[in-house]
C-alpha cells in the first residue's frame, strides 16, 4: 500500500478562496490528494484545506 496522501501544488495557494459546496471564504492552506478508503482498494480524492477568517481549519 501507498502513502496515504501528497500535497498538490496549486496556483491559489495562501489566496483568499470561498468552498462553494459549504459557503466557506479563507486562505487556501493546502490541497492533499488523500487515500480515503478504508478497504484494501484506494480511492484518492483531492481535498482543500482552508483556515476560515476565524481562524479554524476546515
Amino acid at each position: 500500500m501507498s502513502e496515504r496522501y501528497e500535497y498538490v501544488p496549486h496556483r491559489l495557494l495562501r489566496c483568499r478562496v470561498r468552498d462553494i459546496a459549504s459557503g466557506v471564504e479563507g486562505v487556501l492552506m493546502a490541497v492533499i490528494n488523500e487515500n480515503v478508503s478504508d478497504t484494501g482498494a484506494e480511492y484518492w480524492m483531492e481535498l482543500a484545506y482552508i483556515r476560515a477568517a476565524n481562524g479554524r481549519g476546515r
